[in-house]
């Protein structure tokens, strides 16, 4: 196994562990949190490799397959346990956002796409399977959130990952160093409640739930 395949499937099972935590807070069952978890784990990969026209990975090794049954079995059978953390799915999701979004930006820059493109779409690998998992679970997407900067730390991945690339390559360091410093900021703005403006007259309206 590679260092890179390493850092991918660790990011499939972190995502698939906030996927998963959210269907034991719905009170889903098992088939529910295997089904969340693996949307959650997947989906942003699934949906890079739609657009790059190529078989998605995940249907292509099983490997891919182990993270999300790993965290759904984890989750049922030490939920109590996890559930007395009430930030353990932000926790993962985080270090999903930061993992996705430097995995996703090297395999459109491999497939030849421009810095540009490249950049949207490592963003849209680190958000996809997150925003399946909040419309699966009838939730209001944390990207949609005006209380959360959700988006922000994924694009700066994506932005920086796509320039160490074309500065001197992506080495596996660059990536887990990347992807460390978007965990961290995601971290942070949840911690100190960071947010972008709203428009002018919208400041003081409630956001929904």
């Amino acid at each position: 196994m590679t260092w890179s395949l390493a850092l991918d499937l660790l990011g499939v099972f972190c995502f698939a562990i906030s996927g998963s935590l959210l269907a034991v807070t719905r009170g889903y069952d098992i088939v529910g949190s295997v089904v969340l978890g693996s949307l959650t784990g997947l989906g942003g990969g699934v949906l890079r490799d739609l657009v790059l026209r190529v078989t998605p990975t995940a249907f292509e090794r099983p490997a891919y397959v182990v993270p999300p049954l790993v965290a759904a079995a984890l989750v049922f059978f030490l939920a109590p346990e996890v559930q007395r953390f009430p930030r353990t799915l932000l926790t993962f999701d985080a270090a999903g956002l930061g993992l996705f979004c430097t995995a996703g930006t090297i395999k459109a820059l491999q497939f030849g796409m421009n810095p540009v493109a490249a950049t949207l779409l490592g963003f849209t690998t680190a958000i996809g399977g997150g925003l399946l998992r909040d419309v699966c679970a009838n939730r209001n997407p944390k990207l949609f959130d005006p209380r959360d900067i959700y988006a922000l730390p994924a694009l700066f991945g994506a932005a920086a990952m796509t320039a160490l690339w074309h500065w001197n390559g992506a080495s596996v360091l660059a990536q887990a160093a990347v992807a460390l410093a978007v965990f961290t900021i995601r971290v942070l703005s949840l911690h100190f409640h960071w947010r972008v403006p709203l428009a002018a007259g919208e400041r003081t309206r409630p956001a929904s739930t």
